[in-house]
């Protein structure tokens, strides 16, 4: 048994106290590491940078630590038990690491406890004890780590089975609002963190349909006891991490519906899918996953091909279950279909990665993308939700709807119960063939591993619902529906952020306007034609404006005044809207899961 105990003497100073105990440790000198990544996120973050005053000793004599490099120690030989102790600085407010104040505490175990090496399988006891300052006496504790002693929502102690099980329950401290439901006999809590106002009881009720949904999807029993859903409320902020029996989400306040509204808003809309979406993450990468995560090593980059099916079939699902358990009806899931193809359309970066190289590159080229990202690469969250689509319809056209990529999940579900083994890359694609009983290789090499442009228009048609593609009406126009009002017949190919010195650019679209005149992001825009113009007013010039017409633009580099001739071209058409036609058994059968 490896026995960890986490303290806060002062919250307020961001502080995390961990002690370790171990009661046999390696003769020739125990080591320690700190992960490097967490599941789920495929950056290295280096959580040990935040990790400072470790000291070890044995009754009482100090025990010597050597770092062996930025996430590695080892301490000398000693015969007795040794106690580790070191603190970690907490101040990330995001679903991947930790953060600590007055107003909550909250962390990933991957960002606080050392792995005790040669001893990662021995069951493991973590003592959380309440912060010590006043202003904590309020607090409860919400994790789905296994009480040994602790009442629900009380501090105490916690029990693991193993290192990888210790990391895998994150922990939110709070003076928090739990809003409980069972789905499918499971029990579940909802945790509020933060200031917000919220309809609970719509909360609720929304939530069990959702769960019950995915439950129901892959085959009762569920596979965790219990499950919550961690939520820090925030001004501004939005994200989610998936967990064995939990998920970490974060939201603005206005994403929660407030009460008295009846409509479904944008922003809960949002909101409803994210919790879908990691939800459906329980099954689909928690416990479905590629081989090479089995185990994760996170002291390095663990490179696959597969986050395409892993996290864009999530992402096909996550709004499909919505329209299938009556939470959006389906001209609210079209106009949300519609959003993510003109995401992908309106990016270079879909002609020249595949999904399967987003996949394989999400550690430098998704994670760290820059300003040129979208001339560059393409999400494998959206595309790869576009290939479910693609697979999904197939299925269905050549089957007449006997079978689809929900049968697929399926039997991926059946085959990780019955064996436990991980995905491989032909995985996928050879169930496809199998349970549609014809050869799709060749068809799922064109959507997989080519960035040829995805036969979505010829698909979709088969369910009766219509592909038509414009021009944006503005930088908000994000697609989906018909735009109101004029179209412009040409654009700037760059996208504006209004600052108090001007428009600056955030990201210019190649072999646009703006970056044939030579215009940068970064560059901030000052004057057009001589005059200063707001966002709006530029918007409604290009409204006026015709092809080939020239504008004179005035921008800062950095610090330095530049002049640019500007030539305005056509605007693409780069701005889906999908319409259904009339009533089609093929698209019933496909939007209610039959």
């Amino acid at each position: 048994m490896i026995r960890y105990q986490l303290s806060s003497s002062n919250p307020a100073t961001h502080y995390f106290e961990v002690k370790i105990i171990i009661e046999s440790p390696d003769p020739a000198g125990q080591c320690l590491r700190m992960p490097n990544w967490i599941p789920g996120s495929y950056m290295i973050r280096d959580f040990a940078k935040n990790l400072l005053m470790l000291q070890a000793s044995s009754g009482d004599e100090l025990v010597e630590i050597k770092q062996l490099d930025k996430s590695n120690w080892r301490l000398e030989p000693c015969s007795g038990p040794v106690s580790i102790e070191y603190r970690v600085y907490a101040w990330d407010l995001s679903v991947r690491g930790a953060h600590l104040d007055q107003t909550h505490g909250y962390y990933n175990g991957t960002s606080l406890f050392l792995e005790v090496m040669s001893q990662s399988q021995q069951p493991c006891e973590v003592l959380i004890e309440r912060p010590a300052a006043d202003y904590c006496k309020r607090w409860k504790l919400a994790t789905t780590l296994q009480r040994v002693d602790a009442n629900p929502f009380e501090f105490g102690l916690y029990r693991a089975s193993d290192y990888d099980d210790l990391i895998d329950h994150p922990v939110e401290m709070a003076d928090f609002t739990p809003i409980h439901f069972e789905a499918c006999g499971v029990p579940h809590d909802i945790i509020l963190s933060g200031r917000f106002s919220c309809d609970e009881e719509r909360l609720r009720s929304d939530l069990k349909k959702i769960c019950e949904h995915h439950i129901r999807f892959f085959g009762e029993p569920a596979p965790m006891n219990y499950y919550q859903f961690l939520v820090m409320v925030v001004g501004q902020g939005y994200g989610g991490l998936e967990h064995r029996s939990s998920t970490s989400l974060m939201c603005a306040r206005d994403s929660l519906p407030q009460p008295g509204q009846t409509e479904v808003s944008d922003t809960y809309r949002e909101f409803l899918g994210l919790c879908s979406h990691e939800y459906f993450h329980t099954w689909n990468v928690k416990r479905i996953k590629p081989t090479v995560y089995q185990p994760y090593d996170l002291q390095q980059e663990v490179y696959t091909d597969l986050l395409w099916a892993f996290e864009g079939i999530t992402s096909y699902y996550d709004d499909l279950a919505l329209v299938r358990c009556g939470l959006i009806d389906e001209a609210t899931y079209l106009e949300l279909l519609a959003q993510t193809m003109t995401r992908v359309q309106r990016g270079k970066g879909s002609s020249r990665q595949s999904a399967a190289e987003s996949s394989f590159n999400a550690w430098t080229k998704f994670y760290k993308a820059d300003e040129n990202a979208q001339n560059a690469i393409v999400s494998y969250y959206a595309k790869g939700c576009l290939i479910a689509l693609c697979i999904d319809l197939k299925m269905r056209q050549l089957s007449q709807s006997r079978v689809s990529l929900d049968d697929v999940m399926h039997q991926l579900w059946q085959l990780r119960l019955e064996s436990g083994a991980g995905i491989e890359t032909h995985t996928i694609q050879d169930l496809i063939c199998s349970i549609v009983d014809a050869d799709l290789h060749d068809f799922l090499h064109l959507l997989i591993y080519t960035s040829t442009e995805l036969p979505l228009e010829e698909l979709l048609a088969t369910v009766g619902v219509e592909l038509t593609i414009r021009q944006a009406g503005n930088q908000k126009d994000k697609g989906g529906k018909p735009h109101e009002g004029p179209l412009p017949a040409v654009e700037l190919g760059a996208f504006l952020e209004e600052k108090e010195a001007g428009l600056a650019i955030a990201r210019v679209r190649e072999d646009g306007a703006a970056q044939r005149a030579g215009l940068s992001a970064n560059d901030v825009i000052i004057a057009v034609n001589g005059l200063k113009l707001t966002l709006a007013k530029l918007e409604q010039q290009l409204l006026l404006a015709g092809v080939g017409e020239l504008w004179k633009i005035h921008a800062f580099r950095r610090d330095e005044l530049m002049e640019f001739d500007l030539e305005l071209i056509a605007a693409p058409k780069n701005t889906v809207v999908l319409q259904a036609g009339e009533q089609h058994q093929a698209r019933k059968d496909w939007l209610k899961g039959d």
